[in-house]
């Protein structure tokens, strides 16, 4: 009857320390997965960065100068502007 209580309780410890490995994945941080659909100005943003690639969806994230981050889609047009002009404002 005591074995049976000792492997009960080793079997709930086990569930309980699989949950939280599980919860500790190693993954991307910033991630797109809707894009802003406006455009934006580019005296608004201080700076971007690309999303990991291990995202499912690439994007760019634009920083606001009030440190907003704002995920747009790097293939319009606006977004290419924004970049350079951050590029040629920060050398």
């Amino acid at each position: 009857m005591r074995a049976t209580y000792i492997f009960l309780l080793c079997i709930l410890g086990h569930a309980l320390l699989s949950s939280v490995f599980c919860n500790n994945a190693i993954g991307p941080d910033d991630c797109c997965f809707t894009f802003y659909p406006r455009r934006l100005k580019k005296t608004l943003i201080s700076s971007y960065y690309v999303t990991d690639h291990r995202c499912p969806k690439t994007g760019i994230i634009l920083v606001t100068k009030k440190t907003r981050h704002i995920c747009v889609d790097p293939s319009l047009s606006w977004v290419e502007g924004i970049m350079r002009s951050v590029d040629e404002n920060t050398f």
